[in-house]
């Protein structure tokens, strides 16, 4: 379990997460929806600390980690935050001059201090696994944006994190690319990893989250399975956010 406590945070005098609070089960998919601005990747982000809260608490259960924002954290409490999970970005963030492989190494080798000929090995099978073993030597402008998406899920698992976070993925895709990469995150949940999703795929929160959570204004204004938000639910901001995305 990792139990997320009240983060806030501000740039300047907008305050953008107002108080957070979110019990994260091992082996969980936790997808997080709302409207634009309502601070869901910032909240993303502060999961691993690309950006940092002014206050609240993250910490694992396995006692292996606990980092107060509140009390000033070091440099190498918010290292181990970061360490501990792989970001998929909605705009690839790939190396231009690296190919998919070396995309994949870079961070096991540089940050991790693993030695390049374990983690190649590690790399291709991970390729393997994305659908992209054919692609390991080509370089980003030379593949799909669907599978650049892949190489960046697969670069995310290359460190072999405890949490998965996703900035809507698919949100930069053509539509007929979308599906793949769906596919893939859906692979990745049925094998147990911790996932939190960033998304406007109401159809893979239905079928995939074991969480779901609305966000507006910078606060959670509910959460609970995907049938008490999409079903049962009689918040009226959580009916009026389903019923603009769903006549869109």
């Amino acid at each position: 379990m990792i139990q997320v406590s009240n983060i806030q945070k501000a740039f300047g005098d907008n305050e953008v997460l107002k108080g957070i609070d979110l019990n994260i089960a091992k082996g969980s998919v936790v997808v997080i929806l709302g409207p634009s601005g309502s601070g869901k990747t910032t909240f993303l982000r502060c999961l691993n600390t690309l950006e940092t809260p002014e206050q609240g608490v993250i910490s694992f259960d396995d006692g292996s980690l606990r980092v107060d924002f509140g009390a000033e954290p070091s440099k190498r409490e918010l290292a181990a935050l970061q360490r501990k999970s792989g970001m998929v970005f909605q705009s690839y963030n790939l190396f231009p001059h690296k190919t998919a492989l070396e995309n994949l190494m870079l961070g096991p080798v540089i940050a991790q201090g693993k030695s390049k000929e374990a983690v190649r090995t590690e790399a291709l099978a991970l390729l393997e696994k994305v659908g992209l073993s054919d692609k390991a030597d080509l370089y980003p402008f030379q593949l799909s944006g669907g599978q650049q998406q892949r190489v960046g899920i697969a670069r995310a698992l290359a460190i072999q994190p405890d949490l998965l976070l996703f900035d809507e993925p698919t949100s930069a895709l053509d539509p007929e690319l979308v599906q793949d990469v769906l596919e893939t995150m859906k692979q990745l949940a049925s094998e147990g990893w911790t996932m939190v999703v960033v998304t406007h795929e109401i159809n893979f929160a239905r079928e995939v989250a074991d969480q779901v959570v609305l966000m507006e204004g910078g606060y959670v204004v509910e959460s609970g399975s995907p049938e008490q938000l999409f079903e049962l639910s009689t918040h009226p901001r959580t009916q009026a956010f389903l019923q603009r995305i769903t006549t869109q």
